[in-house]
């Protein structure tokens, strides 16, 4: 079974975290660049709901008063701006547009700037350690579609940056594949097996124990694939990485008699800088001999 991508993966992004100075005050990161030659992978769809909103930039600040963005949408809550405007009604109608426009251009994942009344979904401030009122409207709307959620301040760390792209690889592949018999289960799951059991050992042991021992249906295909992309979408930790890089790097020194020069000792002190550099070594030896990275396992053109 192919485990290459063979289209660019189509990415939404909060426009401010894409560089585009569409904050209240005029500022932008470009947190994308971080991807470096990765960044060629992507396709980019970059937005604001604030600025299609109509408030443009500058702009007021806004806030949710009331619970949630959530209960926004329902109606129990409002958007405020520190003028005293109610602006819900334009809130709603940009959020309600930016989804129409992630629909049509067919995303698989969203990158959304926390700390923001509209895009945040674990906080919808960025004063102090306060979470706000999460999550932020369009946030809200965001967790109820099937879309890969990358928090755009993660990409500050290159370890977390190089799960977050490695996960959101095999999802779009794991969506991707047609399962229409036993084999296909067999391979589909040695293929993500081993990262699925980084993400959730103990779950990860059921499901390959149900694929060894059930027939093959439709029903069991479409609940496989719908476990993998569920737990794709969950984050790893850092040391579940350094022990898996480990185990994969003996695997081929054992098997390929390879030696790589930028993996050092699991007891060896370093930065995540190069944490991030051993992991890129590995998977670029793997993709150079076709050797199957079990941490990463679907990967790029």
């Amino acid at each position: 079974m192919d485990n290459i991508l063979h289209r660019k993966i189509r990415v939404g992004i909060s426009a401010c975290a894409y560089g585009s100075k569409t904050r209240y005050n005029r500022k932008g990161w470009d947190l994308v660049s971080e991807f470096g030659r990765d960044m060629s992978n992507f396709i980019w769809c970059p937005l604001c709901p604030e600025v299609m909103s109509g408030m443009g930039t500058p702009r007021s600040q806004i806030r949710i008063q009331g619970e949630s963005g959530r209960d926004v949408i329902e109606g129990r809550a409002k958007i405020v701006a520190r003028n005293g405007d109610d602006v819900t009604e334009d809130i709603m109608f940009a959020s309600n547009l930016c989804m129409d426009i992630l629909r049509r251009s067919e995303v698989d994942a969203f990158i959304y700037m926390d700390g923001s009344p509209t895009c945040g979904i674990e906080r919808t401030t960025l004063k102090n350690n306060r979470a706000g009122k999460p999550p932020g409207v369009f946030g809200a709307m965001l967790l109820e579609e099937d879309i890969f959620l990358i928090p755009a301040l993660s990409l500050a760390s290159p370890v977390r940056r190089w799960d977050y792209k490695r996960r959101l690889y095999a999802y779009v592949w794991a969506k991707s594949q047609e399962l229409s018999n036993k084999n296909d289960l067999y391979q589909f799951w040695h293929n993500v097996k081993f990262l699925c059991q980084e993400l959730d050992e103990k779950e990860s042991r059921v499901m390959g124990n149900r694929i060894a021992n059930s027939e093959f249906s439709p029903e069991l295909a479409a609940e496989l694939k719908a476990f993998v992309t569920t737990l794709m979408k969950k984050p790893s930790t850092l040391e579940k990485i350094k022990n898996r890089l480990w185990k994969h790097y003996v695997y081929i020194k054992k098997t390929q008699g390879a030696e790589i020069a930028e993996i050092m000792e699991p007891q060896d002190n370093r930065n995540m800088h190069h944490i991030a550099m051993e992991l890129e070594a590995i998977e670029k030896f793997a993709f150079t001999n076709d050797v199957l990275f079990g941490s990463m396992p679907a990967r790029s053109r």
